[in-house]
């Protein structure tokens, strides 16, 4: 009987043993399954995107991080998809955009004049760039990998929206994109139609210390007539980055029905208001006057911005005061 219990009891502890050994075998499989997967994750190769642009094609990792922005119509973009940014050209930022002003954003200099020892002391992920610093863009991508943003005028809406896809792409924002595209030509195709249904001839001008440029389709300021449909006042103004220098008199003659004015003083902070130039006695004598159709335009988003999600919006807003 003595024999038979101490039979059982061994029996007992070998059959603890083995149970306890199969729960640290299986605790230690599972500990290397997990060791596994994050030596993987850590091991796999970055996603990568490969952008063809005008100035050259460029490949850099998906959803950087450490982000450089001259372009202020980007910049409104990575705002309204709360993509925070590292660096930006701080001087003349458009006043809704005056957070980036913050020192807690890095000062990369000027739209005209990069601080390049800023910028490479930042190792950035990348650099967003347009017209303004298209000439240094050898430069700056030997620093980060460098993508021009810069909007097409004489194709804008496919230019911009060429842009807005490649950036929800880069960060995985693309049904939040698709959505605020969809609502973008909703409201441009609502102006469409009344605009269509005018005979309106409009005249968009940009005011600078007391003279005026006018800008006709094509031009810099063009999505008026080109996307929006305005009927242009002049068919033959020269398409120049700066516009056609043109008089007071030239006004009259061409005796718009709509006026829009952008104030380039009010832009870059200078002392002269393109409405006390503009608002004289030779344009007083035009339909737009007379029927309060000058219309001035927010130069923040016009002549600082544009080609932005946010930029884009409130120029169609802006437009459709003019109905």
């Amino acid at each position: 009987m003595k024999k038979l219990t101490i039979a059982f009891m061994m029996f007992a502890l070998m059959a603890l043993l083995v149970a306890c050994g199969g729960k640290d075998d299986g605790a230690a499989e599972d500990q290397t399954t997990a060791d596994n997967t994050k030596q993987e994750a850590e091991t796999a190769e970055p996603e990568t995107m490969t952008i063809t642009q005008e100035l050259g094609e460029v490949t850099l990792e998906k959803n950087p991080e450490k982000i450089v922005v001259f372009d202020f119509g980007m910049l409104d973009t990575l705002d309204e998809l709360g993509i925070e940014v590292a660096g930006v050209a701080q001087k003349n930022v458009p006043a809704y955009l005056s957070k980036y002003q913050d020192e807690k954003y890095e000062n990369i200099g000027s739209l005209k004049e990069p601080d390049f020892e800023a910028i490479h002391a930042m190792q950035p992920d990348v650099i967003f760039i347009s017209g303004r610093q298209a000439a240094m863009y050898e430069e700056l991508s030997e620093i980060a990998p460098t993508v021009f943003v810069g909007v097409d005028t004489t194709n804008y809406m496919e230019s911009f929206k060429s842009n807005m896809e490649m950036v929800a792409e880069l960060f995985g924002k693309e049904e939040e994109m698709k959505t605020k595209l969809a609502e973008i030509d909703e409201k441009i195709a609502a102006i469409n139609e009344k605009v269509t249904a005018s005979d309106a001839k409009t005249l968009v001008v940009l005011g600078n210390e007391g003279k005026v440029s006018a800008y006709g389709p094509s031009s810099r300021f063009g999505i008026i007539h080109d996307v929006f449909g305005f009927k242009p006042a002049d068919e033959k103004i020269e398409v120049s980055t700066h516009g056609q220098s043109v008089s007071f008199e030239y006004i009259l003659e061409t005796n718009p029905d709509i006026l829009f004015v952008i104030d380039r003083d009010k832009a870059v902070g200078g002392d002269a208001s393109a409405k006390d130039a503009i608002e004289n006695e030779l344009v007083m004598k035009t339909n737009a006057y007379k029927n309060g159709k000058i219309i001035y335009l927010d130069p923040g988003y016009w002549y600082l911005s544009g080609g932005g999600l946010q930029s884009v919006q409130e120029m169609v807003a802006e437009v459709e005061t003019a109905l």
